[in-house]
């Protein structure tokens, strides 16, 4: 079953764990994105560049390696699709109060749009990829971020 069809998300999707839970998937299970929050995403404006902010856990046999693997696979697609890492990080441990755990990276990717965000993730190339990525983590979570130049 292919990851993602832009035709028929709702069919290709898992329902996504509750936002804020931090349960971890089982290790059989697909990461999956909300069909919900990705129509809404997709219905916005697609007028200007958005940068995907994603925290992960990996799996602890191996994880961080399977995910450096992934990393080099998908940086040419991404490419393709005018999209960039502006930042990754190792996540160090949080500095706030709370039953959370830290996340052990973090990066930042920036779309010129969301269409190539939308048309990255249904690509046959960037679905074979991701397969790799699915195996090194445990947890993750996309938060699209749209920069700002005010506050207001």
């Amino acid at each position: 079953m292919a990851f993602l069809t832009v035709s028929d998300r709702r069919r290709c999707y898992r329902p996504a764990v509750a936002r804020n839970s931090r349960v971890k998937p089982r290790d059989n299970q697909m990461v999956s994105l909300s069909p919900t929050a990705l129509d809404h995403f997709f219905a916005e404006p697609d007028d200007s560049a958005v940068v995907m902010l994603n925290l992960l856990q990996f799996h602890p046999d191996g994880g961080r390696e399977r995910h450096l693997e992934y990393l080099k696979l998908a940086e040419p697609i991404l490419a393709r699709f005018g999209a960039r890492i502006l930042f990754r990080g190792k996540g160090l441990p949080a500095l706030t109060a709370g039953d959370l755990e830290g996340w052990d990276a973090v990066m930042l990717v920036q779309y010129p749009r969301r269409s190539a965000f939308q048309d990255m993730i249904a690509d046959p190339d960037y679905q074979k990829v991701f397969q790799v990525g699915i195996a090194a983590i445990s947890d993750i979570v996309l938060q699209p971020l749209k920069q700002l130049h005010s506050l207001d």
